[in-house]
């Protein structure tokens, strides 16, 4: 190990490519640290660059408050980082780089230019400014903590001394882009717990029949509203957004909002979950019925096919007349109106149920993580081992798709680098 007999040292050692982690090594670069960012990967900020469909959902500009609410995974242990660093101070701090933002439906900021390059590229650029050693292709073998430093040892057999270590390695969500859950390990050789994995913002699977025989498969709802039920059948959540059928169950926006829920149901031994769909939330059921009333005494020899024909998508309306024992031919004259009714509730109430989601790998966002218990909130150290810091998708701490994800990433990073950066200067 002759090479080992200089051992290379740094201030601030950030492990990690992420958000997170390129947030981290340029706050503890900004911070007077000498800092490197290790990443097992060939490349740097893989998952910024898949994130709102290839264009970046930076942030999100709606109230902290709401922001914080729209992080329904431990969302409020960000308080104190938010009184540090938070979404708006995201967006001057992108802006002040000379990357434009726009904001686009429920306050989501996309770059101008439509392209997640814009964002990894102006990361890379102020890392490169501010002297951020890079190493890529390097996986870590392992972290060793001590007194006075901690060492990286990498998985070719060097070493790393630093006063501080960043892991911002991620969950195991999306393993493709390198989240593959590589930090638990090194969290809990530091003596820290790990709160149960599981998938959030996922699709759900379904043994439904209609599921089963593909009857709705690729079908599209718009502005549904969709509720996750308990045992009791009283609604735990509900989500207004899109979703699409699909050959194993249900996906789109509203379903992967709700998918933590079911799953988390599903955790405390509930193995089928009960979903309620409401294709047309903003209209009354008694509302919906009376119009269906009068439009079937307005056109009593027209077939009732055609009279309702717009209301919702029609492959669902061929279900729910099959469902509802409604001829193709009946005429307007001839519906009962107990089968309207019941028509009309199916509408409102479209009930079906779900037994789990697709795996861990394929979610979105990790739920579980370094139990936040154990992390000083407005400096991501941990409470067990000094200089060592947590940030982004390894915490316990997930919220929706919609940028606020990332603003976690953004503001725990920062956060953890610049603390990280003061430590070193007072420690050794």
């Amino acid at each position: 190990m002759e090479r080992n007999e200089y051992v290379l040292s740094y201030d601030v050692i950030v492990i990690g490519g992420g958000p997170s982690g390129l947030m981290a090594s340029i706050a503890a670069a900004e911070h007077g640290a000498k800092t490197m960012l290790i990443e097992k990967g060939n490349k740097l900020g893989k998952k910024l660059a898949i994130s709102g469909g290839g264009r970046c959902n930076v942030t999100n500009r709606l109230p902290q408050d709401e922001v914080i609410k729209h992080i329904p995974g431990n969302g409020r242990f960000l308080y104190s980082a938010f009184s540090v660093f938070n979404n708006y101070d995201i967006i001057d701090f992108f802006e002040n780089m000379g990357v434009e933002l726009k904001e686009e439906d429920h306050g989501r900021m996309f770059p101008v230019s439509n392209s997640a390059k814009t964002v990894v590229n102006a990361l890379l650029s102020k890392m490169d400014e501010l002297n951020v050693k890079v190493q890529l292709n390097t996986p870590v073998e392992a972290v060793h903590y001590a007194e006075d430093k901690h060492t990286i040892i990498l998985e070719n057999g060097n070493q790393i001394d630093t006063k501080s270590v960043v892991i911002a390695v991620g969950g195991k969500a999306v393993p493709y882009t390198g989240s593959t859950g590589d930090g638990y390990a090194w969290a809990k050789k530091a003596g820290h717990t790990i709160t149960e994995l599981y998938p959030t913002e996922v699709a759900l699977t379904s043994n439904e029949g209609f599921i089963k025989q593909k009857t709705l498969q690729g079908l599209s709802l718009r502005d549904i509203a969709l509720t996750v039920l308990n045992k009791k059948n009283k609604p735990i959540v509900t989500h207004k957004m899109d979703m699409i059928f699909t050959h194993f169950g249900v996906s789109g926006p509203a379903v992967l909002r709700c998918s933590q829920f079911v799953v988390k149901e599903i955790l405390k031994g509930n193995n089928i979950v009960t979903m309620h769909l409401d294709v047309l939330p903003d209209k009354h059921e008694e509302q919906l019925y009376q119009e269906l009333v009068a439009l079937m005494e307005d056109n009593p020899k027209k077939i009732v096919k055609n009279i309702v024909k717009g209301i919702v998508p029609e492959r669902l309306l061929h279900y729910l007349f099959e469902k509802n024992n409604i001829s193709e031919e009946l005429k307007g004259a001839n519906i009962s109106k107990e089968t309207l009714r019941a028509f009309v509730h199916d509408i409102k109430h479209f009930t079906f149920k779900v037994n789990g989601s697709l795996p861990l790998e394929k979610a979105f966002v990790t739920g579980g993580g370094v139990s936040i218990k154990e992390i000083v909130p407005n400096t991501m150290q941990s409470k067990l081992m000094d200089r060592l810091f947590f940030c982004g998708e390894i915490l316990d701490i997930h919220g929706y798709t919609g940028g606020y994800n990332i603003t976690s990433a953004l503001v725990t990073g920062r956060l953890a680098g610049m603390n990280a950066a003061y430590e070193s200067s007072t420690g050794i």
